[in-house]
């Protein structure tokens, strides 16, 4: 292992620490507050709230761990059902954001798998206003085809990430914020693949990739 994937694997380290703090730190919160506590509704809302945030804390992890990785087994193919249940909690119930899923059901080579659920991460990260996501994969001429829309009434995409996507991020400039954009044009335009983004938008996101074996 090179010193820059050695460099790049802690700052994904970084942002996971980054992204599990609040949700772990709710969870701290409810558990001082259920010290205290003697009302019955109000130690009943305790727990809800550390309920809701271990959820949270443990559906982060699962992601991560085939975004980041090497969950699915040691085999190079992942089921896209349990891409598809890890997205699903990314998005959330709460109503903000509506889910599209067009995914071929055969099973997928892990890099595809991958470069789908970071791209589906930094689109989901865009949508902040809410809206809707819509993620597609399948099997092309040239490799594996996959497509990751964000619609809403306000997209945000941070310069550095999109720089990182279009692989314009020197490696000095790189963070725990980069670090998924990054991987993810590393991951795709291995072996001849490819990675598109579509103009800076307010209320559209389009991400892009070809992944060859």
């Amino acid at each position: 292992m090179s010193e820059s994937d050695v460099d790049l694997a802690a700052l994904l380290c970084s942002k996971l620490c980054h992204d599990l703090l609040s949700p772990v730190g709710a969870i701290n919160n409810g558990l001082e507050l259920l010290e205290d506590e003697n009302d019955p509704e109000m130690r009943d809302r305790c727990f809800d709230l550390v309920a809701d945030s271990a959820r949270a804390s443990a559906d982060k992890l699962k992601y991560f761990r085939l975004a980041f990785g090497a969950a699915g087994g040691f085999g190079d193919v992942v089921d896209p059902a349990e891409a598809k249940q890890l997205v699903e909690s990314l998005v959330g119930d709460n109503g903000k954001i509506a889910l599209g899923w067009a995914v071929q059901s055969e099973a997928l080579p892990k890099k595809a798998i991958k470069i789908l659920l970071n791209l589906a991460l930094i689109a989901r990260e865009a949508l902040v206003r809410g809206g809707r996501l819509d993620v597609g994969a399948e099997k092309g001429d040239l490799g594996i085809e996959v497509v990751v829309r964000a619609e809403g009434p306000k997209i945000a995409l941070d310069e550095g990430i999109r720089a990182a996507l279009e692989g314009g991020l020197p490696d000095s400039e790189l963070s725990a914020r980069t670090a998924a954009a990054y991987m993810s044009r590393k991951l795709a335009t291995a072996n001849g693949g490819d990675l598109r983004i579509s103009p800076a938008s307010g209320t559209e996101l389009l991400l892009g990739a070809i992944v060859t074996a």
